[in-house]
């Protein structure tokens, strides 16, 4: 019989492959148009996405995609270029400035297709004029920081840049343009998606203004500019020049827990979605899930045992320490403190696309022995907490999970496996 975390793992990976581009693009493919077809993207998954569509498209076609570093796959007819998330760098500005050059002069004979994954705000950073990309990169890391939602970042970033809030969409006019998402985003919103380069966006600057003063965000001088003048203002809904344009969400954190969830059941293991979008304070989440989990352990409430109880969305961490960091593994670190060596709990939470943070390592695994085994080798899990160094504390249990490039993103990923009657707590 496989063990608690081989079950767990397994549900992992089912979650990433319903995901895949190869699954889910082909479906939505456009017809041929009369003119030229061209794709763009960005994201995590875009290259994925791109080789897909290439596989899936006889005829001609033309394009360029921007990944993450270590995301590319090969290519033959679509230009897949790498740069940096989740800091921007020059490599994704000068990409930004040519996808934007690309698409000028099309006819309404054209069709884009926009191949649109999570990471594409860092990988696409074109700024205003008057704003740098120092300036850019030094708002990032503010925002990444300050414990704000993604939805509250995104708003920031769209009020920033030249290719972000509908305005990729715009610059394509009169061509049509299809974009096809992969969500990483709670609720599914195609504004944060990336921040939403090819969608109308009713924020305006006064929000994203508010949101900085919110979490008390230092900016330079010429980005608050920006925003108080309202130069930074994105494409509204009702923009002629975004007329007839389609969106479609061709993946979902949805998708990806309920594939999870048909695997448990085959196990014979009872599953139960909490949520897909559950967000705030990585550590106040993982309590809040300890305290589920603890309730079904002990009374079989509101879930009868043995059961999975998964999750999705995107916590936040406000980093106060010195540590490695990674919202799952914060999350999951605080469940285990909470939790206490609570017998027949194990759990697991990793990022769908790999990477918890800014470390090629997906996220971690937990069981009744972790605390334990950290006392035994010195470590005391409440320091690591609030160092924010839940990398650090999994990595020396030897209960990091790594998977490398997923080549898709949907999200966290988090579940907790009850079944008291287990023997097996190791």
């Amino acid at each position: 019989m496989e063990s608690e975390r081989d079950f767990l793992e397994g549900l992992f990976r089912a979650a990433i492959a319903a995901a895949q581009p190869a699954l889910c693009i082909p479906a939505y493919l456009p017809e041929a148009p009369r003119g030229r077809l061209l794709v763009i993207g960005a994201g995590k998954a875009s290259a994925e996405m791109a080789r897909a569509v290439e596989r899936h498209w006889p005829g001609k076609l033309e394009g360029l995609v921007v990944t993450r570093y270590g995301h590319a796959v090969p290519c033959e007819r679509i230009e897949i270029v790498e740069a940096a998330h989740p800091v921007p760098d020059q490599a994704g500005l000068d990409a930004a400035g040519r996808m934007l050059a690309l698409v000028g002069g099309l006819t309404a004979d054209d069709t884009v297709l926009c191949l649109i994954s999570g990471g594409g705000s860092s990988l696409l950073p074109l700024p205003l004029p008057g704003i740098t990309l120092a300036d850019k990169q030094a708002v990032n890391r503010a925002l990444l920081a300050s414990g704000a939602s993604i939805g509250e970042m995104n708003c920031v970033r769209r009020h920033l840049s030249s290719i972000k809030g509908g305005r990729l969409a715009a610059a394509c006019h009169p061509a049509r343009v299809l974009t096809l998402l992969i969500s990483d985003v709670p609720g599914d919103d195609p504004r944060d998606i990336a921040s939403g380069p090819t969608v109308a966006d009713a924020s305006t600057c006064a929000d994203a203004l508010a949101i900085v003063e919110r979490y008390g965000i230092a900016l330079p001088p010429q980005v608050r500019q920006v925003l108080a003048s309202g130069a930074g203002e994105s494409v509204k809904p009702g923009d002629p020049r975004l007329a007839g344009n389609t969106v479609h969400m061709v993946a979902t954190p949805r998708m990806a827990l309920e594939a999870a969830a048909r695997v448990a059941e085959a196990a014979g293991v009872k599953a139960y979605i909490l949520g897909d979008s559950v967000e705030g304070e990585a550590r106040e989440a993982g309590k809040v899930m300890a305290a589920i989990a603890l309730q079904a352990a002990r009374r079989g409430q509101p879930f009868a045992t043995p059961c999975v109880l998964l999750s999705g969305g995107e916590t936040t961490v406000t980093i106060k320490g010195d540590g490695r960091g990674g919202r799952n593994v914060e999350f999951l670190l605080s469940a285990a403190i909470a939790l206490r060596g609570e017998p027949g709990v194990h759990g697991l939470a990793g990022d769908t696309d790999g990477v918890d943070g800014v470390e090629e390592i997906a996220g971690a695994y937990f069981s009744p022995q972790t605390l334990d085994r950290a006392f035994a080798l010195g470590t005391r899990p409440q320091q690591s907490l609030d160092r924010n160094d839940g990398h650090g504390f999994f990595q020396r249990l030897g209960d990091s999970v790594v998977t490398g490039p997923t080549l898709t993103n949907v999200n966290d990923f988090r579940a907790f496996l009850i079944n008291p009657a287990s023997r097996n707590e190791t």
